[in-house]
């Protein structure tokens, strides 16, 4: 489990959407952390909920979203635990953060069914109205 999420973070870190959707179980569900910004339409469900209503958004906002040093662990129950950091930039005002993050996967089939986020809500809130 934790190749196919190593492959899903290097394609983030590649900007390899095809990569991405091709890693997710076509009724996956997808869950940000409460409070965060994009949280308003939780859950999303399947691959085109998550590209419209996740990466596009943040592809609009930032100038750059990084997610950096994660480390991997396998769990219980075709779990998967990342820990690590966002690093962005938002575009509005050139506010940067650096917090930290943690995701919660879960595979079924070979493919990835579940996610939930858990960050610094707070945190990117600042950085967002500052």
């Amino acid at each position: 489990m934790k190749t196919i999420m190593q492959k899903l973070y290097d394609a983030f870190a590649e900007g390899d959407v095809p990569t991405i959707l091709s890693l997710f179980h076509p009724d996956i569900t997808w869950n940000e952390a409460e409070n965060f910004p994009y949280a308003d339409r939780n859950p999303y469900v399947g691959p085109e909920a998550i590209l419209n209503g996740i990466f596009a958004r943040i592809g609009e906002e930032w100038h750059y979203w990084n997610l950096t040093d994660i480390s991997l662990y396998d769990m219980e129950g075709n779990r998967v635990l990342a820990t690590g950091r966002y690093q962005a930039q938002y575009k509005k005002n050139d506010a940067k953060i650096n917090l930290q993050m943690a995701h919660l996967w879960r595979m079924e089939d070979g493919k990835i069914i579940t996610f939930q986020q858990f960050t610094d809500t707070k945190g990117i809130h600042k950085a967002m109205t500052t």
